[in-house]
C-alpha cells in the first residue's frame, strides 16, 4: 500500500498528540499527586471512590458529633464533682452541729453557709454549655430550676389547702420547681447502635426516673415523689438551713424535720449524684471508645481511597522522564520526515 506524503504528516501528527496527551495527564498526576483526576481517566474506579468518600463524610460527622457530645460529658461531670463537694460540706456541718455544744448563733452561722452552698448548687443545676442548659433534657433553652412561690416550710393551716406545707411525696410543695423535660438526649455512635448522652434534672436533682415524669403528662405538672431510695437534692439543704436556725437537732416534726434526720438524707443525695455521675462516666468511655473505632474505621477508608486516587511519586516521576524523552524523540523523526523532498531523488 503506498502512503502518501499528506498520511505520513497526519500519522505524525496524531502520534505527537497522543504523546503529548500522555505527558499532560502525567505532569498533573505529578502536580496533584493523584492519578485519578477525571472520570475518564480510571472508569472503573469511580464507584468505589465515590463510596469510599460517602463513607468517609458519614465517619467525619459522627466524629465532630462524638466529640462535641465528650466535651459536655467532661463540662457535666465537673458540675457534678461541684454537687458532691456541695453535699460533702453539708454533711460535714451537720455532724458538727449535731455533736458538737453549738450556740445558736453558731448554728445561724453554719445556716448561712448552707444558704451560699443552696445557691451554688443551684448554679450548677442551671449550668450552662454553649448557652444550652445541661440539665434541662430537651428544653435546652429553658432555665430548668426556679424557686417554688408557694414553698412554705412553717405555712399555717390552711381549710383551703391553696398552700399546702412541704411534703416530700407532694414535688408541688418543693422548694424548687422543674421547668424542663424528662427527656435525655440520646447520641447515635455506629449505626444502629445509641445511647444517652446526658442527665435530666429531674432525675439528678429531684430523684424522679424519666419514665414515671414521662407518664405524668405536660403541665399542669403532675404530683411526683421520688423514687424509692432517692431524694430531692434541694429539700435536703433547704431544710438543714431551716432545722439550723430553728435549733431543732433531733425533732422530726419540727422545723425542718431536725438535723439528725436531715443527715440521712445527705447521705442519699450523695450517693444518687455518685451513682448517676458514675452511670455518666460508663457513657463517655463508651463515647471515648466509639471515637477511636471510627478514627480507625476513617484511616482504613482513608488507605483505600488513596490505593484508587494516590499516584507513586517515583514512578510518576520516572514516567514523565520516559514521556519526554518519547517526546523529544518523535519531535526528532517529525522534523527529519520534514525535511525530505520528492526534489532530493532527482
Amino acid at each position: 500500500m503506498k502512503a502518501t506524503e499528506g498520511t505520513t504528516y497526519r500519522m505524525l501528527q496524531s502520534n505527537l498528540g497522543r504523546i503529548t496527551t500522555k505527558l499532560e495527564d502525567l505532569r498533573i498526576q505529578g502536580a496533584t499527586g493523584t492519578k485519578v483526576n477525571q472520570p475518564s481517566d480510571d472508569p472503573s474506579s469511580i464507584r468505589p471512590v465515590l463510596t469510599t468518600r460517602t463513607q468517609i463524610m458519614h465517619t467525619d460527622r459522627y466524629l465532630e458529633t462524638m466529640g462535641v457530645t465528650l466535651d459536655k460529658m467532661e463540662a457535666t461531670d465537673g458540675h457534678l464533682n461541684h454537687v458532691e463537694n456541695i453535699l460533702q460540706r453539708v454533711k460535714e456541718i451537720s455532724v458538727n452541729s449535731i455533736n458538737g455544744a453549738m450556740s445558736q448563733n453558731d448554728l445561724d452561722t453554719f445556716a448561712d453557709e448552707i444558704a451560699n452552698l443552696k445557691a451554688e448548687l443551684v448554679d450548677a443545676a442551671n449550668a450552662q454549655v454553649d448557652g444550652k442548659f445541661i440539665f434541662a433534657g430537651y428544653a435546652e433553652n429553658t432555665i430548668p430550676f426556679v424557686e417554688n412561690p408557694n414553698y412554705n416550710p412553717n405555712p399555717p393551716v390552711d381549710p383551703l389547702n391553696l398552700n399546702p406545707p412541704y411534703d416530700a411525696a407532694d414535688s408541688t410543695t418543693w422548694p424548687y420547681l422543674y421547668m424542663g423535660t424528662p427527656n435525655p438526649t440520646e447520641l447515635e455512635i455506629t449505626p444502629g447502635e445509641r445511647l444517652q448522652a446526658n442527665l435530666t434534672g429531674n432525675d439528678l436533682f429531684f430523684g424522679i426516673n424519666n419514665t414515671t415524669m414521662l407518664a405524668g403528662g405536660p403541665s399542669p405538672p403532675a404530683v411526683y415523689a421520688s423514687d424509692s431510695g432517692r431524694i430531692d437534692i434541694f429539700s435536703v439543704l433547704t431544710r438543714t438551713e431551716e432545722a439550723l436556725r430553728a435549733g431543732n437537732i433531733d425533732d422530726p416534726l419540727g422545723a425542718g424535720g431536725g438535723l439528725v434526720q436531715n443527715l440521712e438524707n445527705v447521705d442519699i443525695a450523695a450517693d444518687q449524684n455518685r451513682r448517676l455521675r458514675s452511670q455518666l462516666g460508663n457513657r463517655a468511655r463508651r463515647v471515648d471508645s466509639a471515637m477511636l473505632h471510627q478514627t480507625d474505621v476513617q484511616i482504613d477508608l482513608q488507605q483505600v481511597l488513596s490505593r484508587y486516587l494516590d499516584a507513586d511519586a517515583i514512578e510518576t516521576f520516572n514516567a514523565i522522564v520516559q514521556q519526554e524523552t518519547a517526546f523529544q524523540a518523535a519531535l526528532s523523526i517529525t522534523s527529519k520526515v520534514s525535511q525530505i523532498s520528492i526534489l532530493d531523488y532527482f
